[in-house]
């Protein structure tokens, strides 16, 4: 099992993919404990236009769930809101890897 998508709004996911290379490339965590499971979903992601940081075990994956600085966040303008949110990409890991690593501060 490997985590996924659990972080983006659904329609973002429609606008926001991109070829590999574009430098409007967005990044999506993904978390489980099976690195052959992960490799299928990086590639799966990658195909649909995507980047993938992996955030660790599947354990890691309270990171980007509801009510983190990495659910949505990383993707949305700011302003704007549920169910009228508007898409940005989040075009380096950096900018998904501390929205994680603000979770981890919050909840520490």
């Amino acid at each position: 099992m490997v985590k996924a998508f659990n972080n983006i709004y659904v329609d973002h996911l429609a606008s926001l993919g991109r070829p590999s290379g574009d430098p409007d490339r967005s990044t999506l965590p993904i978390a489980g404990n099976d690195d052959a499971a992960k490799q299928t979903v990086i590639q799966f992601l990658d195909d649909i236009g995507f980047d993938t940081l992996d955030a660790g075990a599947l354990a890691e994956g309270w990171r980007f769930q509801r009510d983190t600085a990495a659910y949505v966040t990383p993707y949305a303008v700011p302003g704007t809101s549920y169910p009228n949110w508007t898409a940005r990409p989040a075009t380096t890991t950096g900018v998904v890897q501390e929205a994680l690593d603000a979770a981890r501060r919050y909840r520490d």
